[in-house]
């Protein structure tokens, strides 16, 4: 599938710069009641940030990758969504962002994530909450991580989440406005669409149809191209890419509510 040297091949300014946006911030400094921060060694002098806002012991728990804007403590004010539907969230920050510690790298991505899904079970069973009932979760930028997990390790998770992810990264360049001749011959080196083929996961997608950065298509392939028994998508009219919660906040949480229990 994808290896360092091509994921490397993307480690130039022009695509760090269009793909990664990130913002720091202070750890232990959240309003949420019960909300843990700690960090994670990626590497011998990396550690990434996280932020866990723990519900009821036998809760679900999702690890959620967040879009490329965002850091984990955005999410303070969904926490309880996330609580209302009978799941506790654990967001994990990329390099840079947040209290992470490194630069954003693409060829540190999904290593990165391997790292993170060897760390969880140990983080939660310190936390008081099952490491056995975990699904997965990424947003945009997010689903690489996401599917690149669930695609390395299926048997650690009851199920994936996709929100307005990518089929190829090739497009999602386009996109953000790289030059058409860096990327006419450039092959994917992450495969989202390849890998979610071989994942037999219980699947969600979740996508605005009116996504002007990653159109609607991209989900629908995800989700066309999923090998799974159980799979569901909501397409939700009128939202883009950055504004589905405001557009369809209890339509995205009742679909995330209604799959856990599903798979539970």
């Amino acid at each position: 599938m994808e290896s360092g040297m091509e994921l490397s091949n993307l480690d130039i300014p022009l695509v760090l710069s269009t793909l990664f946006y990130p913002r720091p911030a202070r750890p232990n400094t959240s309003h949420h009641p019960n909300a843990q921060d700690g960090t994670i060694p990626v590497s011998e002098n990396v550690v990434l940030g996280y932020r866990l806002y723990p519900h009821t012991p036998e809760s679900t728990v999702i690890l959620y990758f967040h879009g490329n804007g965002e850091i984990a403590s955005d999410y303070d004010g969904l926490a309880l969504e996330y609580h209302r539907v009978g799941a506790s969230l654990l967001v994990v920050d990329y390099r840079g962002y947040g209290w992470s510690t490194g630069t954003p790298k693409v060829s540190t991505l999904l290593s990165d994530t391997t790292a993170v899904v060897e760390a969880v079970p140990g983080l939660l069973t310190h936390a008081g909450l099952p490491a056995d009932t975990l699904v997965i979760m990424g947003r945009s930028l997010g689903s690489a991580c996401a599917i690149h997990a669930a695609h390395q390790s299926p048997d650690r998770f009851k199920g994936l989440i996709i929100e307005s992810g990518f089929a190829r990264a090739v497009n999602l360049l386009q996109r953000l406005g790289l030059p058409a001749h860096m990327i006419a011959n450039l092959h994917d080196p992450i495969g989202n669409d390849v890998k979610i083929a071989s994942i037999e996961l219980p699947l969600l997608v979740i996508h605005g149809e009116n996504d002007a950065l990653l159109p609607v298509e991209h989900g629908q392939t995800l989700f066309d191209q999923s090998p799974a028994i159980d799979k569901q998508i909501l397409r939700v009219p009128h939202a883009g890419h950055n504004d589905l919660l405001f557009v369809a906040l209890q339509r995205y949480f009742d679909a995330i509510g209604q799959f856990i229990a599903q798979i539970r």
